[in-house]
């Protein structure tokens, strides 16, 4: 294995005019996120498909060494190069924030083995294992790659993630091309990027108490959240830095309308009274003045035992689809999805995932939605 390591523009142009007839780019990134909200890019690590020798070089991109990452923002975009990843859902954030863009078209290999029923969220090391019986290095798994110099060790551990990713995508698309999968790789691939950055901030509803709110209280708890996620974006800092879930729910619960009050709130900290009191207390007095119709919806309560019944029902469903197609079930249909296919079988309004569109709809959730109809018929 030989690795490069690109630290100025000119080296990365060099680098990338090399590389301009190759149709696939094998990608990874080092990066941190120990106490800010945003991933910080450390390292981008390259390693490009073609008949020559470059597929045997790991290109090690220092994104603090560079100061137009325009170029590789185009590589990234154009869409005549495939760009293969391993789980690369943190991987797109870094290239969203840092880029601009995000790879198009997309083979996440970690997909891909879900989808050819090799394993459901396999790691990387366990993957590479399994298609290349090589059991990778794992000494720099924790390492500060933020430092500079990196070490030659880091360098080395780098330069593993995409030489080895590569002759993985081969068996991999390979594989998908015979069972005639690889267009639901890609498709895949184009659901994550278009649902990056288009999420719906209700983390409200990740707080296991919620639905126990009435709808007055459930507006402040869901006003209480937005802020918080404004605040910790605009501060670059994770969001429990900011206040925690107990916060936010007791805020929500005792309504306090003075620094008095909010300081004797016992779920809140003495410092973030003294830090974001006064925003607090303008973000509850805000909502005093929300009229009652424009007040959110309750919370639907947990699935009734009834639910859980068809839960298990539409699982098994799912099981033999997924035995007949060899794919992991757990790519058809991740786990939170059934609590959404029950509330709108029931009728309730929202907004369909965008996963369950596409070759999906056609395999998996419309026979589930015939699968209820004919339960509640």
């Amino acid at each position: 294995m030989e690795w490069q390591l690109v630290e100025s523009d000119e080296a990365m142009q060099q680098m990338l005019a090399r590389a301009c007839a190759s149709e696939v780019v094998i990608v990874d990134t080092e990066f941190m996120r120990r106490n800010t909200f945003y991933p910080e890019v450390a390292l981008v690590q390259l390693c490009f498909v073609s008949d020559d020798s470059l597929s045997d070089m790991a290109w090690l991109i220092d994104p603090l060494r560079i100061d137009d990452p325009t170029p590789l923002a185009e590589l990234f975009s154009n869409p005549a190069v495939l760009k293969v990843l391993h789980s690369a859902s943190e991987d797109l954030e870094v290239f969203q924030r840092w880029l601009g863009v995000l790879p198009q078209p997309l083979f996440d290999t970690q997909r891909a083995a879900g989808l050819l029923n090799i394993g459901f969220g396999m790691g990387y090391r366990a993957l590479v294992q399994e298609i290349c019986d090589v059991d990778l290095p794992k000494g720099e798994t924790r390492s500060d790659w933020l430092q500079r110099p990196l070490t030659e060790s880091q360098c080395e551990y780098a330069a593993l993630d995409v030489t080895w990713l590569l002759p993985v995508w081969r068996e991999l698309n390979t594989r998908c091309e015979q069972q005639r999968k690889l267009q639901w790789v890609l498709a895949d691939g184009s659901d994550a990027t278009s649902a990056l950055g288009t999420e719906v901030y209700d983390f409200q509803k990740r707080i296991k108490t919620a639905w126990k709110l009435d709808q007055r209280q459930l507006g402040r708890l869901t006003a209480v959240c937005r802020w918080r996620e404004d605040t910790a974006r605009s501060r670059d800092k994770p969001r429990g830095w900011i206040i925690d879930d107990p916060t936010c729910l007791q805020l929500a619960l005792e309504n306090p309308d003075s620094m008095a009050a909010l300081s004797k709130c016992a779920e809140i900290p003495s410092q973030v009274v003294r830090r974001y009191g006064d925003e607090l207390l303008a973000v509850l007095h805000a909502q005093r003045a929300v009229p009652d119709g424009d007040l959110p919806s309750v919370l639907p309560p947990p699935l009734s035992a009834g639910q859980r019944a068809l839960v298990k029902r539409l699982k098994s469903h799912v099981q033999d689809i997924a035995d007949r197609l060899s794919i992991a079930p757990q790519v058809l249909v991740p786990a939170k999805d059934y609590e959404l296919l029950l509330r709108e079988a029931a009728g309730e309004p929202f907004d369909p995932p965008v996963h369950w569109y596409g070759w999906r709809e056609e395999v998996v959730i419309s026979p589930l939605r015939q699968a209820l109809a004919g339960s509640s018929a």
